[in-house]
């Protein structure tokens, strides 16, 4: 099975999720710049919110790329992942319902978390399918960034509970960590399509 069709449909649902984020923002009700203040959280978790979308977006489509094929254990993985980043416009609303509250700030990285784990699944999946020795196998190497991730959701979310800002702020962090360019993949593509000198 090749992975065209994955990418297609991953694409429409991330394109989905993104347009019930920005409709879930609301209009300010004065007219003045000062009225966005009041809207600021909101807008604030939107702009994160987009961004880790944005980078699961970016992620996928380069590890799809050095797929080669995938099978039933890639699907489910995949649609694992896509459940979590479709509960984020969810989280948002209930940041935006609750005045962030603690439970909200905690269900955000809960779900951030499970998204996490639901790409490393999809990863393990597709390592499975193509074998231990295949180019995207050797791309994903270790993937500390995989698991780094997981490991601050896990700290984040009990953290909320204390301080909903050390939360936020490692929320930020994991943006952070992804946001530095990560050039596994494209070297893992670059030294296949070398060719050998004689």
């Amino acid at each position: 099975m090749n992975t065209g069709r994955l990418e297609a449909f991953t694409d429409g649902v991330i394109a989905i999720i993104i347009t019930i984020m920005v409709l879930e923002l609301k209009v300010p009700a004065g007219g003045e710049l000062s009225a966005l203040s009041q809207e600021a959280p909101v807008l604030l978790a939107y702009v994160l919110s987009f961004i880790n979308v944005g980078l699961y977006w970016n992620n996928h489509h380069h590890l799809l790329h050095a797929t080669e094929r995938i099978d039933g254990r890639v699907l489910w993985a995949n649609l694992f992942l896509l459940f979590w980043l479709s509960l984020v416009p969810f989280v948002i609303r209930w940041h935006d319902e609750s005045h962030f509250a603690v439970g909200a700030t905690a269900a955000y990285g809960v779900v951030l978390g499970m998204a996490a784990v639901g790409y490393k699944l999809t990863e393990r999946a597709i390592i499975l399918c193509n074998g231990a020795q295949s180019r995207v196998a050797k791309a994903i190497g270790r993937d500390w960034k995989g698991w780094g991730s997981i490991l601050l959701y896990a700290i984040a979310v009990p953290l909320a509970f204390v301080s909903r800002v050390a939360a936020i702020i490692l929320y930020v962090g994991v943006i952070a960590l992804w946001l530095i360019p990560d050039r596994r993949i494209a070297r893992a593509l670059a030294t296949e399509d070398t060719p050998l000198t004689p």
